[in-house]
């Protein structure tokens, strides 16, 4: 058997085990001796970490929204101004309710054994408040442009700076997500241990 299978790892290697893991046989996750249970905790801490971030950018955001009306400066502003700030104020609070939207639903269902469910969920609520805060943001700084100065530049400034956003926040993690989760490999990286599996007989083969 040993000629057949090759050089086997040092015993007490934990590498096997964690590398090729169980697929999800036995309730194990593959890479992570952890439960879907306790995999859905996981995630629900990493993602109230994510929202937190999210929510001081619209916090402060919001809030300097909602002191623009009580400006003395406010009665001077155009008609136009005047729509692009009312739309720029309900964006603003349509992201923030999006973005808190997940701690509401985690108190709603707390208990039920809903947990992964509830994870999955919250994380397309956090998504759709990231989309909302990138229109907000792009509303609001078309505004304060606006006021500051009337150039005919400011609508090319403002897409660049969206575009910028749109880049950092979504364009760039998806390339990633692409390039490194894709299965494929550079010549002479090593090839995932998924990539090998196990013959009825016991001899290991690649795919």
């Amino acid at each position: 058997m040993a000629e057949r299978t090759g050089r086997q790892a040092p015993a007490g290697d934990g590498r096997d085990q964690d590398d090729a893991g169980h697929g999800e046989e036995g309730g194990l996750i593959r890479g992570r001796h952890e439960t879907p249970d306790e995999r859905a905790d996981r995630r629900w801490s990493e993602l109230i970490q994510e929202i937190r971030v999210a929510q001081t950018g619209v916090q402060i955001l919001f809030g300097f929204l909602l002191t623009v009306v009580f400006t003395t400066r406010f009665p001077e502003l155009r008609p136009t101004d005047r729509t692009i700030y009312i739309v720029t104020v309900s964006l603003g609070a349509a992201a923030t309710g999006a973005l808190i939207g997940p701690v509401s639903f985690h108190r709603i269902v707390a208990g039920r054994r809903i947990k992964p469910q509830a994870v999955a969920w919250a994380s397309r609520l956090t998504f759709v408040g990231l989309l909302l805060l990138l229109v907000t943001l792009g509303s609001a700084l078309l505004l304060v442009l606006r006021v500051a100065t009337d150039a005919d530049y400011v609508p090319w400034l403002v897409a660049g700076l969206v575009a910028w956003c749109v880049l950092c926040w979504f364009a760039l993690p998806l390339w990633v997500r692409g390039r490194y989760t894709s299965g494929a490999t550079e010549p002479g990286a090593d090839r995932p241990a998924s990539a090998a599996r196990t013959t009825p007989d016991g001899e290991r083969e690649k795919s």
